[in-house]
């Protein structure tokens, strides 16, 4: 069963209305008992950082999550600000992230070499894998995903990214570590593109 985590942020019913078009059992989770019977499990968000963190605590789910995700080693994805609670801290906001991928979010004006571009990054843009280990396959040339967002992840280890994408300079779209994945564009809304890395997600 792939359970998304519903704490009062991110398209929760765009993801379960995805996975029903594939036929893929999916539901959303709003406590621990409905998150016990997970395989996988869809880790959404928008927003900012400490309002992300301090929700999923009021949740009551983060105890259980951590044991299947940590201990039992069920596969997460988060996916935007959901991506972003992987990391150890944020620029963003003073709280301490899950820490499962170690790393710190960034916002785009503290890059090396800043770029004089719109933000937040929105729209469309090319997505090149770079660890793949099954949630880009079929994705390897050519794919296209949505962003919105104004930060930027930076994981410790640089083997830890899965993709880079270029915004005046490359950053890290994804990430992977053992587990868990993250993604900083929005599947839900990449058409196409968005739909085949769901349906990866739900046969790694």
């Amino acid at each position: 069963m792939i359970s998304i985590i519903d704490y009062g942020l991110g398209n929760v019913g765009a993801f379960v209305n995805m996975y029903k078009r594939m036929n893929v059992p999916a539901k959303a989770v709003r406590t621990a008992d409905e998150l016990a019977d997970a395989t996988r499990i869809v880790l959404p968000g928008v927003g900012a950082f400490d309002h992300a963190m301090d929700l999923l605590g009021r949740s009551g789910m983060r105890p259980l999550l951590e044991e299947k995700v940590i201990g039992d080693k069920v596969p997460v994805v988060g996916i935007c600000v959901g991506m972003q609670i992987l990391a150890d801290t944020s620029e963003e906001g003073q709280g301490r992230g899950l820490g499962w991928v170690p790393g710190t979010v960034r916002h785009f004006r503290s890059m090396p070499t800043p770029a004089d571009l719109p933000l937040p990054h929105m729209g469309w843009n090319d997505v090149a894998p770079t660890n793949d280990g099954g949630l880009f396959n079929g994705l390897e040339q050519d794919a296209r995903f949505y962003f919105l967002h104004s930060f930027y992840y930076e994981p410790a280890d640089s083997a830890d990214s899965a993709a880079s994408a270029s915004y005046g300079s490359s950053f890290a779209c994804a990430v992977r570590r053992d587990n868990v994945w993250g993604v900083q564009f929005h599947p839900e809304k990449s058409h196409h593109f968005g739909a085949m890395l769901l349906k990866n997600f739900a046969e790694l």
